[in-house]
C-alpha cells in the first residue's frame, strides 16, 4: 500500500536534510512516497505561508495527501488538526530525514516523546 509521508525539513535537500526541530516554523517539506516497504520518490515543497494560523499547515498538508508527519515537537493543537484530518502523527523524530523515514517503514524509528506545551512558541517541550 502506498503512503505519504511528510517531514518538515532544514532545507531542500530532501532525504538528505535534516529534520526541522520547529515544525511550525519550517519553510520546507520533503513529501515521500512509500510503497511496499520502499522509498519510491521525494519532492520538497516550499510551506506556502509566510504566516500561517491554526489547522493551516495541517490542512495544507493533507491537499498533499500527506498519510503521516514525522516531526520533532508538535503542539496538542497541531495534533488534533492532524488527527481529524486522519493523519497519523509521529514526534520525537529527529536527525537525518533519510534515517527517520527508513525507520518509520521499518517500525524501528526511535523517538522521544515531545509535545509543544501551550503557548510555549520557542518550541523547547519536555521529554519524557
Amino acid at each position: 500500500m502506498a503512503t505519504r509521508i511528510a517531514v518538515p525539513t532544514r532545507g531542500t535537500a530532501g532525504l538528505d536534510d535534516q529534520v526541522e526541530e520547529h515544525f511550525g516554523r519550517a519553510q520546507h517539506y520533503a513529501l515521500i512516497d512509500v510503497d511496499n516497504g520502499q522509498i519510491v520518490s521525494t519532492k520538497v515543497l516550499d510551506v506556502p505561508y509566510a504566516e500561517h494560523g491554526p489547522g493551516d499547515l495541517p490542512n495544507w498538508l493533507h491537499t498533499q495527501g500527506a498519510d503521516a508527519v514525522l516531526a520533532w515537537g508538535m503542539g496538542p493543537k497541531a495534533v488534533d488538526f492532524f488527527n481529524q484530518l486522519g493523519i497519523e502523527v509521529i514526534t520525537g523524530a529527529t536527525g537525518p530525514v533519510r534515517n527517520v523515514v527508513e525507520g518509520y517503514i521499518n517500525g524501528n524509528l526511535e523517538t522521544i516523546e515531545w509535545i509543544e506545551p501551550e503557548g510555549h512558541g520557542e518550541g523547547h517541550g519536555h521529554h519524557h
